[in-house]
């Protein structure tokens, strides 16, 4: 017995010292390459578990998925994001010297919901009877506050994809409110104040113009609260700020079935009731150039809450 307790015990050690005595070579092969995915996970017994580190691993290269946002780089010197190249055409676009620049950022009204195509939007139907160029950028479910379709908003970061330094426009709108209902009042105020200093800073010359909540089926105290919110920042941020208020002014149109968004034909109202406040505020359409003007749009016409159809009248 005791010879082979002593064969045992030099048979391990000598294991032992074989599996030490490994080339180095041999070793770092085994070792796993950077970028590889090894399916087989090794666990070592607790007591001899090391320390765990932290392993850096490069970026890795995700190609992009369609229908799924691609985040906006912006190129030095150049207009970025959606509408980057349309704005660097109107920018290099000779002939449009001397026509005024008008940059519209929203919600699902500008975005063109209701009729279901972005071209239909009483934004683009205002620039189109004003004769201005136009940059045009709805988000639906946008607000001050809420981030809208695909995060896209709210209106601030709407701003901030555009190129308003360059652009330098006689007026920007912004259309929102609807989607911020029951959002806290302070919250609201400082967001509008902040949207409204943001086009002041990157566009000094502009004219500021909000549109604000739009009646749904049944005027809310929500409602009310949010648009006397959105009025009451703005004024105090701008007291120059021209307010079209829809809610208290109780601006008629034909509607989707949803009971809030307009039909092709409502929009069409919307557009003639906004050129007509902005006339009592010296705004106004100029002479129609040769080439026409120069809009660009990043509507995104995504269907309301209930599928929009327009309203058949009745014979």
């Amino acid at each position: 017995m005791a010879r082979l307790r002593v064969t045992a015990i030099v048979t391990a050690a000598i294991s032992i010292g074989l599996v030490l005595a490994l080339p180095a070579a041999d070793a770092q092969a085994a070792m796993p390459r950077p970028g590889t995915i090894h399916p087989v996970t090794f666990t070592m017994p607790r007591a001899a578990r090391q320390p765990v580190r932290p392993v850096l691993v490069p970026p890795v290269h995700v190609p992009p998925v369609p229908g799924r946002p691609v985040p906006d780089r912006p190129v030095p010197g150049r207009p970025s994001g959606p509408l980057g190249a349309c704005e660097q055409k109107l920018l290099d676009t000779a002939s449009q010297h001397g026509v005024p620049r008008l940059v519209i950022v929203g919600a699902s009204f500008t975005a063109g919901t209701g009729p279901g195509e972005a071209a239909k939007s009483w934004a683009v139907l205002l620039a189109r009877q004003l004769h201005w160029d136009a940059v045009v950028y709805g988000v639906p479910g946008a607000g001050y506050v809420r981030p809208g379709v695909g995060r896209r908003g709210p209106v601030g970061a709407e701003l901030g994809r555009i190129a308003l330094r360059d652009l330098a426009p006689a007026l920007v709108i912004v259309q929102a409110g609807h989607d911020d209902m029951g959002v806290p009042a302070p919250l609201e105020r400082e967001r509008v104040r902040q949207a409204i200093e943001l086009i002041r800073a990157e566009a000094p010359q502009a004219r500021i113009a909000l549109v604000t909540v739009f009646p749904g089926k049944r005027r809310t105290a929500a409602a009310a609260r949010t648009d006397q919110d959105i009025i009451a920042a703005a004024r105090a941020a701008d007291p120059g700020v021209i307010i079209m208020d829809p809610l208290a002014q109780d601006w008629t149109y034909p509607r989707t079935r949803d009971g809030l968004h307009p039909t092709a034909a409502g929009d069409a109202s919307i557009a003639r009731t906004v050129a007509g406040i902005l006339s009592q505020h010296g705004i106004g359409p100029v002479p129609l150039g040769r080439a026409g003007p120069v809009i660009c749009d990043s509507g995104i016409p995504a269907g309301p809450r209930v599928p929009a159809r327009p309203v058949v009248p009745a014979r």
